[in-house]
């Protein structure tokens, strides 16, 4: 049985969705319903699921995870996440994208690079991320290093990334499964905003 738990942690909803080993969905928004809607978008059909008020330990660990991630923070993000139901090339593209610290970024294209396939395949896998924001989709942008798409909308992935800033200032390569994966800080994106966002 999965278990979905939303909380509100002052002001936004975080909801995690978890059987006894595993996460199977994970979600944040400023509404309640906009974040359940999603957790239960992402659960396979016919799986059996409760909205329970009690969080499990792993629940509870994630929930408190997430929410240090919004605010900018270093988490350790090494939950058991549920892949097993995921296509092979999704797989990969969200352990890659997993390894992308904070305050730095990617592109869609170096990801595909990395791990095969093109831009517009791994943006797909963006779109669809059932782990946000463990697995870092709004750290991916596009190859000229401006923000690109988000499914929490633009002002909420400069948010997230105005949080992450760390004051980076050279790329670096982070390894990830057979390769490495070039990375770039978040002051590179963050300066080529256009104005509506200050």
């Amino acid at each position: 049985m999965i278990e979905v738990h939303i909380q509100n942690l002052e002001g936004v909803w975080f909801g995690v969705a978890c059987d006894q080993e595993q996460i199977v969905a994970s979600s944040f928004s400023p509404s309640q319903q906009t974040t359940l809607s999603n957790i239960l978008a992402i659960i396979p059909f016919n799986t059996p699921f409760q909205v329970s008020d009690e969080p499990s330990a792993l629940a509870k660990e994630a929930l408190a995870s997430l929410k240090k991630i919004y605010d900018g923070e270093n988490v350790d993000t090494s939950f058991p996440l549920a892949y097993a139901p995921l296509p092979p090339y999704t797989q990969k593209v969200l352990k890659a994208t997993l390894q992308v610290p904070p305050g730095y970024v990617t592109s869609y294209g170096l990801i595909a690079k990395a791990v095969g396939g093109g831009a517009r395949a791994v943006g797909n896998v963006m779109a669809s991320n059932p782990f946000a924001p463990i697995v870092p989709c709004h750290r991916v942008v596009k190859s000229d290093l401006t923000l690109g798409g988000y499914g929490g909308g633009s002002r909420t992935k400069v948010e997230l990334l105005t949080r992450e800033k760390r004051d980076f200032s050279s790329p670096i390569q982070v390894q990830i499964d057979g390769g490495t994966l070039a990375v770039f800080p978040v002051e590179f994106v963050l300066k080529k905003l256009p104005p509506i966002f200050f």
